[in-house]
């Protein structure tokens, strides 16, 4: 009879409040996706493919073609990751205009890679191995920064925005350095940063859950 009547009792201000930031957070993690998808498949492969690239300019220990190998298909396998995991918790749990919007955003990924694909293929031509690798670097590194902060504008989401500004400025300085920095830049500065605010931000959401 006490254990009904506890059950019974309307809930404390305090306990109101639990509940209420309780459930926020698990519509927060259903509607924004999950950060390891979205932030930490992208740091995985740029720690692994630029850092190859570094490991290419600095000791040659290993063959440009060998590194872009490890490099590109990490970034498909990151942009699919991503972008799937962004429709799924921006846009999968709404109807309408926001899946709509989803979906039209992954399909800028694809045109991007593509277009970067045709246009990368035609300039390198032109240009020594190392400048080459450096153009392809650049040019993927601009379509991720600009997507990123088209991202976190369209779902108000400051952290994505922010991230993708960041990679933005690192890319223009190692564009500006030379190849070998940039492979750095892209593999510690950006891929260690997405993977950290990646982890951070799913440490915090399962705290909150």
């Amino acid at each position: 009879m006490d254990r009904l009547e506890d059950d019974e009792r309307p809930l404390s201000p305090e306990e109101t409040l639990r509940l209420i930031e309780g459930q926020q957070a698990r519509t927060s993690m259903r509607l924004g996706g999950d950060p390891l998808m979205i932030y930490a498949s992208w740091g995985v492969a740029w720690l692994a493919g630029f850092g190859a690239l570094f490991v290419h300019y600095t000791y040659g220990s290993i063959t440009q073609n060998m590194a872009l190998a490890v490099l590109f298909p990490l970034m498909i396998l990151a942009m699919a990751i991503s972008s799937f995991a962004q429709r799924k918790g921006a846009a999968g749990q709404v109807r309408g205009e926001a899946s709509v919007r989803g979906t039209m955003y992954g399909f800028a990924w694809a045109f991007g890679f593509a277009c970067m694909g045709a246009l990368g293929s035609r300039l390198s031509l032109l240009l020594p191995p190392d400048e080459s690798g450096l153009l392809w670097g650049v040019m993927s590194m601009t379509i991720v920064a600009v997507l990123y902060m088209a991202g976190g504008a369209i779902w108000r989401k400051p952290t994505m925005f922010f991230l993708g500004a960041g990679v933005s400025v690192l890319n223009v300085i190692g564009a500006v350095g030379g190849p070998g920095l940039h492979a750095l830049l892209m593999s510690v500065g950006a891929g260690g940063g997405f993977v950290a605010v990646g982890v951070v931000q799913w440490w915090r959401q399962r705290d909150r859950a």
